[in-house]
């Protein structure tokens, strides 16, 4: 779970955050003025200041905050000066926009705030959709506006220059007010609240910003997004009445409190109008009293009314803003809020203490109870119960003692005087009633931070200064003789009672006024019968514990809160947080009762032990009898497990068939062991069987998918034909049994046991399987490599998109949601979770995964676009291909594992853009989709997304905070002298980072550094001698200049021009090769790359059919190619070696072909064995052809 921060703000206006891995309140130390309420995100955070302005506290992350300012220069041609200044009347401005209706001169641009600084100067940009212009950028075209184009031709009349420059936040971590707009709001803000993140696929960064006035006015702040966390200027909304506070939830709701005590409610909220359209009225939870405050989240909406009292509203959604009743709920407070995961805080009415409400889950949404939040702020001291009393500075004894006793006093409880110190219970009972004037069981009761209601104030009694002398002259004689003795066997240093008195009237009586011993003399005689029947007491101990269980704090120590904020606190009703501490020393009692010893004589211990044994020989005599029918167990050599599954056959038509499985393992004469794969089958009435060895084993996969329980079996030669053995179980965990079985028996068979090593190779599946294969080292041997469909793959626990590794042991890897992990040196997880060998290093790990249908349509003359299609049309609702139906009704989730998280939302993320409805149009299916319609547009279509989770485990750890969509290790030599290895990535933002402090020892680094760039980058690989290439979105690459150990970030980009008419998506580097992959899936060489020129020279084409491409530390190829010939179809998705690689042809010269299909992605970065010398049999060996795919 990442850490995040709970808001607050106390009854003096000083604002705490508290973090989700925290137990101590953090005090913004910066703030200058005190703060009336703050809203928080998860990186930033709202508040109004007692000045009545607007503050902002953005979060700092190694990702910084920029925003790109652009404009573009424009000039017209004419015979006398060529291209000019001098424009037509009819013109756009010469300085203007993308759309040249405003005027944007350079000197015009200023900073927003000062909380803004410029990057660096105005720049030409010369690229143009991924292709380097002319020297100066310009672009030509006919006229204004027309289709620009990098050459100029002889009919070019109009160019123009696009310049920019990037400026950045550069306040972080502290409080920046928010700059006033020019025509200055009518009065000042009384509550604000953020929220709308979650907004059906809102671009990132987006946010809604809510705020009231005084007047009870409502307020919009427009232009609030990753790039602009200020926003640009505030909107007033029109109302049905004046508002006294509003809240905003994370999603589309937005509810608000007018003076009358009724609630409105925010409709029309949508991803184009995240301001709403109108509002609805909804009563107050009751007629009688009116609400105060409402606080939302993303389906649910609690409220408060004028008596305290908590309502939740019920049936509340996206689809019904309003819901459809409330419900009256336990506790009474005095404002409420909803965190992310509809969690919700809360501060109480009487003791002003934060509140967690527990138990609110997706199936539960009102919780079960609340909780105090009960640690302590930064700066106070420490209010355990065992040191309540000792940091007054004395205990209860026959004098007052001063502060430097303190630590008898610790050594005397711990070592239980204040569990009893050898007093019979009931004595030590009796012992704390004679000192406190509340009942045995009000004193004694444990007061941890269980769950219960907020409680009422408790308003202590105040004592007079005489305190201390009635307490030790109105005692019992023998109560008293009782602490003489006490005080001889622990003297107060530095002076005698009269100077230990005087200490405590003069600066302890705020210690003890919260003590009433009004009932005091009414128990002397009770105190006195104790102290004749007690051998040792310490009655110190005694007081101080009974005094600890009455109070929780100081009295000066007790927290009042006014505000809590929990917008920004990523908690959920699992999570496991050390908020809750306890307010008496509940360990002092469990000593208390394990020190009470039992007086057993030798007599009785014999008795005991014969009994024992008497018990014992009963047991076993039972046992034996019971279980004598069974045969004896004896260590045989063969070992049978068998089963009953279902089986694909292998001849048409194919289908499914139910079979008998069984695994026969053997050892063999050395102990190592072995087996064999039985399926038998009917065919024709005839009983058949087929059979696989288990060293023949490549590679065990999981076919997961919503009707059947299937794994496939592959071998060498079932690799070749692309058609392995799929055999389905009954269950999910009937699967996960034998996969754990066969792998373990494949593992045990090839000797292999431990986690990956340094030099393993990493592939995942198209379903986020991860699966590692130890390499041989002739597998890049010439001129006779190991077959890579010989290869054994093992499966690794965990779901990713893609890892990426070096021969050090670094490994990182990248979730279907962007999330970043990192490999923890572990082995297992996922299915062999439960492999005793497999428990180290294993964590939780969760994925989310988008899910896609498509709605189609096509265009008639009399009703526009419908659903009704032409008979040769695809379904209405379809897949990406158009060839199965998928309706939002029958859609299921990827496999059984994965759950819905969330309804199913329109798509406007979509290669190519779409309309303001996610619609992308083109002239008939399939063909090529954009974002606009024309009039050539009979068909159109729109991406349905729907996203799921997954929860498993593997040897992966969280690298927050940036989610990332690449990221690259620099492929170091074996044995290798690199200490901090280079690591690249992307962020999901397109934003290139670098991570530092990167080792062996500590491969998740310690922090990123931004690497600037003019556009977003969606590819990046380091290879050989820190080269550093990277693909920018439009799909031209970049080469990163003067990359060193002294200079990680390197000092500048450098153009590479494209292939021709191709955009690329994919870029790999090795020791010295360079190679790229384009989105027509064309493999690429760099020619001419040397160590004095590395931007190298010109693109060579190698195939076609290519996914994705991996260069290792040798110059090795890899790829994932589709369209492979299998012995039945083409198979798509796989693992292919590039042959033939060597330094005078480091394009290499054939293909082999190794597992397939349904590969996504390979690394082969962390493979630097290297392969023997072997000699060439014959100078005239016939080459390998290189087979076209």
């Amino acid at each position: 779970m990442p850490v995040s921060l709970l808001w607050a703000v106390d009854v003096y206006g000083r604002v705490y955050s508290l973090s989700t891995a925290g137990q101590v309140w953090e005090q913004c130390r910066d703030a200058h003025m005190e703060f009336k309420r703050v809203t928080a995100a998860q990186r930033c955070c709202w508040g109004i200041a007692c000045d009545n302005g607007v503050y902002l506290n953005v979060r700092a992350s190694d990702l910084p905050v920029r925003y790109r300012e652009e404009a573009y220069e424009n000039q017209r041609w004419n015979p006398v000066d060529g291209f000019s200044e001098r424009l037509l009347p009819s013109d756009r401005w010469q300085w203007s926009d993308v759309t040249g209706l405003q005027h944007r001169p350079l000197d015009g641009f200023r900073l927003p705030s000062a909380s803004w600084e410029w990057e660096a100067d105005w720049h030409a940009d010369e690229n143009l959709d991924g292709e380097p212009t002319e020297k100066g950028g310009w672009t030509y075209a006919i006229d204004f506006p027309a289709t620009y184009t990098k050459d100029k031709k002889w009919n070019s009349c109009v160019r123009r220059k696009r310049w920019l420059r990037y400026r950045r936040y550069n306040v972080m971590d502290t409080w920046a007010k928010i700059p006033s707009q020019p025509a200055t709001l009518p009065d000042p803000f009384s509550d604000i609240s953020c929220g709308g993140w979650e907004i059906s696929d809102e671009p990132m960064g987006r946010m809604s910003l809510w705020a009231v006035s005084l007047q009870g006015k409502v307020w919009f702040r427009e232009g609030i997004d990753h790039h602009n966390p200020e926003g640009s200027w505030w909107e007033e909304m029109t109302l049905p009445g004046e508002v006294v506070q509003i809240s905003c939830g994370p999603g589309d709701l937005v509810w608000a409190v007018l003076w009358e005590g009724q609630l409105i409610v925010r409709e029309g909220v949508s991803r184009d109008c995240p301001k709403g359209t109108s509002w609805a009225v909804v009563d107050s939870p009751s007629p009688e009293v009116g609400a105060t405050h409402v606080a939302v989240g993303v389906n649910v909406v609690w409220a408060l009314t004028k008596d305290n009292k908590v309502w939740f509203r019920r049936g509340v959604n996206s689809h019904n803003p309003s819901g459809s009743g409330w419900i009256s709920m336990v506790g009474e407070m005095m404002m409420i809020n909803v965190g992310l995961n509809d969690q919700v805080f809360a501060v109480g009415r009487e003791d002003r203490a934060v509140y967690f409400r527990q138990g609110v889950t997706s199936s539960e949404l009102s919780g079960k109870t609340w909780r105090a939040v009960t640690v302590p702020r930064d700066g106070d001291r420490p209010h355990s119960s065992a040191s309540s009393l000792q940091s007054a500075g004395c205990y209860f004894c026959g004098e007052v003692r001063a502060q430097s006793a303190v630590s008898d006093v610790e050594s005397d409880g711990e070592r239980g005087s204040a569990d009893g110190s050898g007093l019979p219970l009931p004595l030590l009972h009796a012992a704390a009633a004679a000192v406190s004037p509340e009942p045995l069981a009000d004193a004694a009761t444990d007061h941890c931070d269980r769950p219960v209601d907020p409680p009422e104030a408790r308003v202590p009694k105040v004592t007079s200064d005489s305190f201390i002398s009635e307490l030790v002259s109105d005692r019992d004689p023998s109560v008293a003789a009782l602490l003489e003795e006490d005080d001889d066997d622990h003297p107060a240093p530095g002076g005698g009672d009269d100077a230990a008195i005087s200490s405590s009237r003069s600066g302890g009586l705020g210690q003890w006024s919260n003590v009433d011993l009004e009932e005091a003399q009414g128990q002397r005689a009770q105190a006195a019968a104790l102290a004749d029947s007690a051998d040792t007491c310490s009655l110190s101990s005694v007081a101080t514990y009974t005094l600890a269980a009455e109070e929780q704090y100081g009295s000066d120590e007790h927290p009042l809160w006014a505000w809590v904020s929990g917008g920004g606190c990523s908690v959920d009703g699992h999570s496991q947080l050390g908020w809750f501490s306890c307010s008496t020393n509940a360990s002092s009692l469990v000593q208390s009762v394990q020190s009470m010893s039992l007086s057993v004589t030798p007599a009785q211990t014999a008795a005991w032990r014969r009994q024992i044994f008497e018990q014992l020989g009963e047991r076993t005599k039972r046992e034996l009898d019971n279980f004598r029918h069974y045969e004896q167990a004896v260590e045989q050599s063969v070992w049978v497990k068998k089963g009953t599954m279902q089986w694909w056959r292998d001849w048409k038509p194919h289908k499914w068939t139910d079979v008998h499985f069984a695994l026969e393992q053997f050892s063999g004469p050395e102990g190592n062991k072995d087996g064999i794969l039985f399926i038998y089958y009917n065919y024709y009435e005839e009983k058949k069987y087929l059979h696989a060895f288990i060293n023949e084993v490549t590679i065990l996969v999981p076919v997961l998918n919503d009707s059947k329980h299937s794994f496939a079996i592959y071998t060498p030669e079932r690799t070749k034909q692309r058609w392995p053995i799929r055999l389905a179980a009954a269950t999910e965990l009937e699967m996960h049994d034998w996969l754990a079985l066969l792998s373990d028996s494949c593992l045990s068979s090839r000797g292999i046991q431990g986690p990956p090593s340094k030099q393993a190779m990493w592939s995942v599946t198209c379903k986020g399987d991860i699966f590692v294969s130890e390499p041989s080292p002739s597998l890049e041997a010439l001129p006779y490599p190991t077959p890579c469909d010989q290869m054994f793959w093992r499966q690794v626990g965990g779901h990713l998109r893609l890892v990426e590794s070096n021969s050090v042991g670094i490994v990182w890897g990248i979730g279907y949601d962007h999330t970043a992990w990192v490999h923890s040196g572990g082995d297992g997880g996922g299915f062999s979770q439960g492999l005793a060998s497999s428990a180290d290093n294993i964590y939780t790990q969760v994925d989310v995964k988008s899910v896609h249908i498509y709605e189609n349509q096509r265009w008639n003359p009399v009703t526009g676009y419908t659903n009704r299609g032409l008979p040769t049309d695809r379904y209405m609702w379809s897949d990406a291909s158009g060839l199965h139906e998928c309706t939002k009704t029958n859609m299921k989730p990827p496999s059984p594992q994965w759950t819905w998280v969330s309804d199913w939302a329109v798509d406007y993320g979509v290669s190519g853009g779409t309309d303001r409805e996610g619609w992308q149009y083109a002239a008939d299916f399939p063909a090529s989709y954009h974002g606009y319609k024309t009039l050539k547009d009979f068909v159109r279509r729109r991406r349905w997304a729907r996203k799921s989770k997954l929860t498993t485990t593997g040897p992966w750890q969280e690298v927050p905070p940036i989610s990332l969509i690449d990221v690259s290790l620099l492929p170091c030599a074996a044995p290798s002298s690199v200490d901090l290895v280079p690591l690249w990535a992307i962020s999901n933002k397109g934003d290139v980072l670098c991570r530092l402090g990167v080792t062996a020892l500590t491969p998740a680094g310690s922090s990123w550094l931004h690497v600037g760039t003019d556009q977003p980058f969606k590819s990046v690989c380091v290879g050989g001698a820190s080269q550093v290439w990277a693909i920018a979105k439009d799909g031209s690459a970049f080469y990163r200049g003067s990359v060193s150990p002294q200079s990680p970030a390197g000092d500048c980009w450098y153009h590479i021009p494209s292939p021709a008419k191709q955009k690329l998506k994919q870029v790999s580097v090795g020791r010295t090769s360079v190679f790229a992959v384009d989105e027509n899936g064309n493999l690429w060489y760099r020619q001419g790359v040397t160590p004095s020129y590395p931007q190298g020279s010109s693109w060579e084409h190698i195939s076609n059919n290519v996914r994705k491409v991996s260069a290792g530390p040798l110059d090795q190829v890899w790829i994932i190619a589709d369209k492979v010939q299998g012995s039945l179809s083409l198979s798509c998705g796989t693992v292919c070696h590039r042959l033939g690689v060597q330094p005078v042809e480091p394009k290499g010269q054939s293909w082999d072909y190794g597992i397939g299909g349904g590969w996504d992605h390979i690394t082969v970065r962390g493979n630097s064995m290297e392969p023997p010398r072997v000699r060439r049999p014959s100078l005239t060996a016939p080459a390998l052809d290189s087979p076209a795919f």
